[in-house]
């Protein structure tokens, strides 16, 4: 879920896009808090069912996003300026029109407002957010979006990796197990490793989105039990819009009326709506549903594509495909087994 600690996401996202402490990642969930018997405690009553719809209709909307890679006639960094740019007015008008709490972690208590410290490193998240999507685009626009999708969805196994170098812990030989059977996936999705390919070029700028979003995955881990996944997507896009500024006079592109509204559905849908979706299906629904719906994102991604783009992905993609979301499956299931 792209930007929130999920895929797609966006991861990620977004878990995502994009989304912030998203239990597709390995103890970014309420095993967190303490295993399995803490995620049971933290899941509230509610319909089971509607929560379910939430879920996928969430990770539908972050899987789509990456078609907008596409269906822009856009560079990347213009994209994400839109994309930023609608979402942080939409989650500001969620923080404003919705209490506090139920923006908070599991509903929970209320969502602090950051201080200065806390502040710098929410902005400095969004830098890496903003990275991360930049680099998300750029992978689709340059090879396809089944490509970018599976590339970028290895971001659970990078967080398998820099976790015990952040916590300074034993690197464990199921780590190692979940790269190799990552990379492998990888190996078959390229079918020529040269410079030029265009698919091994978007590998490459995938692989980038997701050792970024891996990355910001683990720094959000604090501040979203803090602030609250809404609050700190909010600072967070906000961030990456002033940081990207700068830089778009040096790749602007003149936007027509279908871009503008294409961007502007890439914000409020595939980013303020998907995030807030996978929010109110998370107080009802335990880690273990999230973290196996939120692998079908690639799944959605690819399909749509199929449907919409034409882009009928290659066996061998399919199948490296089908080794990497293996390998996200196996960590982002760590945590309740070790409950």
């Amino acid at each position: 879920m792209h930007g929130f600690s999920l895929p797609s996401g966006g991861a990620v996202e977004t878990i995502p896009e994009s989304i912030p402490d998203s239990p597709l990642k390995p103890r970014h969930g309420p095993a967190s808090a303490g295993g399995a018997g803490a995620a049971r405690r933290a899941v509230q009553p509610g319909r089971p069912w509607v929560s379910v719809a939430a879920l996928h209709a969430a990770v539908a909307l972050f899987g789509v996003a990456g078609l907008f890679g596409k269906w822009v006639a856009a560079p990347a960094l213009v994209i994400v300026f839109g994309r930023v740019a609608v979402a942080s007015l939409a989650f500001a008008g969620l923080l404003r029109v919705w209490p506090l709490r139920r923006w908070s972690p599991h509903g929970a208590g209320t969502a602090a407002r950051p201080g200065g410290r806390q502040l710098a490193a929410l902005w400095a998240c969004g830098g890496l957010l903003a990275f991360h999507w930049v680099t998300f685009f750029q992978a689709i626009q340059v090879s396809t979006v089944a490509v970018g999708l599976l590339s970028y969805s290895s971001a659970p196994v990078f967080v398998v990796l820099l976790e015990p170098l952040g916590f300074r812990e034993r690197l464990a030989r199921r780590s190692l197990a979940l790269a190799l059977l990552a990379c492998a996936g990888v190996a078959l999705i390229v079918p020529r490793w040269e410079a030029g390919d265009a698919l091994l070029q978007g590998v490459a700028w995938g692989a980038l989105s997701g050792l970024s979003f891996a990355l910001l995955a683990l720094c959000n881990r604090a501040l979203v039990r803090l602030h609250g996944a809404v609050r700190v997507a909010f600072h967070q896009d906000l961030a990456a819009l002033v940081l990207l500024a700068p830089l778009l006079p040096f790749f602007w592109s003149p936007l027509g009326v279908r871009e503008v509204a294409l961007l502007v559905a890439l914000g409020l849908f595939c980013t303020a709506l998907a995030h807030a979706l996978f929010i109110h299906s998370m107080a009802v629904l335990p880690a273990r549903v999230a973290a196996i719906a939120s692998a079908l994102e690639p799944v959605y991604g690819i399909a749509l594509a199929w449907l919409l783009l034409g882009e009928v992905p290659a066996l061998r993609t399919l199948a490296g495909g089908a080794l990497i979301l293996a390998a996200v499956l196996w960590a982002s299931l760590r945590p309740e087994r070790a409950g």
